[in-house]
């Protein structure tokens, strides 16, 4: 009986032991591509738990990242059943925006939308036909209300006035513009992008204001208030813009040398465990892990030396530290944590915090570095 009991507990030793080891966050391939299909695959067992509409918001930032980690599984692997989960998404939906015909959050899942039918070689115009409509009707009736956010009044939301929307809407018109060729997408994202840039960036600090109410506001500290997720929708926006626009285009110029400006603030304000805090500027206040902003900025980063536009002696040390800090967020079974919950202003945050942009910027990030990994 003694030696049963004893074989037992070593059983439950081993188990035990399996079970703690963390992900490897080295730059193998293997290593990189493991924790990418943990955390994707625990995404798609516990979407059904998700509160929101299908092609809401939040549930597209997911979509995008799972695109992109999609494409490299079959790529890869033949393995289409990332593809095929968001090819039965896109079904359930009919392929439509949200319901909002100016709000940039309600088109943000087209960016899916588009991917989907560029990869299907441009099989099933179904695909993109709602998001066409939708674009078409937004430009012809271009919104003249102010951009001074005020969520009391409806209108303030039909421009981009919060810097979120650099994330959710301009990468959709790059998208048709590259596909279509026709300048008036290009030519209505940089018009509304640069009211919102000129609008919110900070020249002084290179970083954005979420939006025109937190102009004034302070850290307790007495620094001002700039939102590490805010500040990463920017960036991951850009990186989607720039993998739109042709290398001569004459429009990259301004969105690479706002890239490589914003990068070049960011790499100094990682904290010295890889993270960015909630808050950039008062990392006291904010002092556990933030995810959702890291992803981003990870993604940023891993973009940005893939594509020339950052110096890899300069960056790839913080990249590093980086989706070290991310991979050591990961639970075993493949949850992210530590990331903040929706909001427009630095919050506090626990390990049992998850939502699904972290875990679309996470693939994001992941795909750029697998690119890069040995």
């Amino acid at each position: 009986m003694k030696k049963l009991i004893a074989n037992f507990i070593c059983i439950v030793c081993i188990c035990t032991n399996l079970n703690a080891q963390n992900f490897s966050s080295g730059f193998r391939k293997t290593e990189v591509k493991k924790v990418m299909k943990s955390v994707a695959d625990w995404q798609i067992a516990n979407f059904s738990k998700v509160p929101y509409s299908p092609n809401n918001w939040v549930n597209a930032i997911m979509y995008i990242g799972m695109f992109d980690w999609g494409k490299m599984a079959m790529e890869l692997d033949k393995d289409e059943s990332y593809l095929k989960f968001l090819n039965k998404t896109g079904g359930k939906t009919g392929w439509q925006p949200e319901k909002r015909m100016y709000h940039a959050d309600d088109i943000c899942v087209s960016q899916m939308y588009i991917d989907m039918y560029r990869f299907y070689n441009k099989k099933n115009p179904n695909m993109i036909n709602p998001t066409i409509a939708r674009t078409d009707w937004v430009i012809a009736h271009p919104s003249v209300n102010p951009m001074q956010l005020n969520y009391r009044d409806g209108r303030t939301l039909e421009r981009w006035t919060w810097c979120d929307a650099l994330f959710m809407a301009p990468p959709v018109y790059a998208r048709l513009y590259n596909m279509t060729g026709d300048k008036k997408y290009i030519r209505f994202m940089n018009q509304q992008f640069k009211d919102c840039y000129n609008y919110l960036y900070s020249q002084e600090d290179k970083l954005f204001f979420r939006d025109g109410n937190y102009f004034t506001r302070k850290e307790p500290n007495g620094e001002k208030m700039f939102w590490a997720r805010g500040n990463g929708w920017v960036l991951g926006g850009l990186c989607k813009i720039l993998n739109e626009l042709p290398a001569k285009d004459k429009n990259r110029k301004f969105y690479e040398e706002l890239f490589k400006e914003m990068c070049s603030k960011i790499v100094q304000l990682q904290q010295a465990d890889g993270y960015w805090r909630a808050s950039l500027l008062d990392t006291s206040s904010y002092p556990s892990p933030e995810t959702s902003g890291t992803a981003f900025y990870v993604y940023a980063f891993a973009y940005g030396i893939n594509h020339g536009l950052l110096p890899k002696e300069e960056y790839l040390p913080a990249l590093q530290k980086g989706w070290k800090a991310l991979v050591n967020a990961v639970d075993q079974d493949g949850k992210l944590g530590y990331v903040q919950p929706i909001g427009e202003a630095p919050k506090k945050v626990t390990r049992e915090m998850t939502e699904l942009y972290g875990p679309g910027a996470f693939l994001m990030g992941g795909c750029e570095i697998y690119k890069m990994s040995e």
